[in-house]
């Protein structure tokens, strides 16, 4: 295998629809499964950066509930986050760091609304 093709192929992304666009919440978060995990989707209409949809792991590290989904959204040091309801820890929506924890993170995938589709990136 030649650079190119690794280089390809370590950026093929495999796309699967998760939902709707309509079933997204404007500055909030819905929760959808995604191969045996709960994936929460959040969806920024009027960011800075325009139009932006995250998802992000459900599962708070901390307490090992399923819970991110109902954080709330909003900014700390610049960066976009979500405040975990129950410790109010906040995570970078971007990659899932704990600004207080370093040591705990979210796994996050990368996320596009295609028409209609709410389209999460594998692999």
């Amino acid at each position: 295998m030649n650079m190119t093709t690794a280089v390809r192929s370590q950026n093929a992304v495999e796309w699967k629809t998760l939902c709707g666009r309509g079933d997204l919440v404007a500055d909030s978060g819905v929760v959808a499964w995604l191969d045996g995990a709960q994936v929460a989707l959040f969806h920024l209409p009027q960011g800075g950066a325009g139009e932006q949809v995250f998802a992000i792991d459900n599962r708070d590290p901390k307490s090992g509930a399923n819970v991110i989904g109902r954080g709330i959204v909003g900014t700390l040091k610049g960066e976009l986050v979500i405040a975990s309801p129950l410790y109010k820890q906040h995570f970078r929506l971007t990659d899932g760091t704990c600004i207080e924890y370093p040591e705990q993170r979210l796994r996050v995938w990368p996320v596009r609304l295609n028409g209609d589709r709410v389209e999460v990136g594998l692999g």
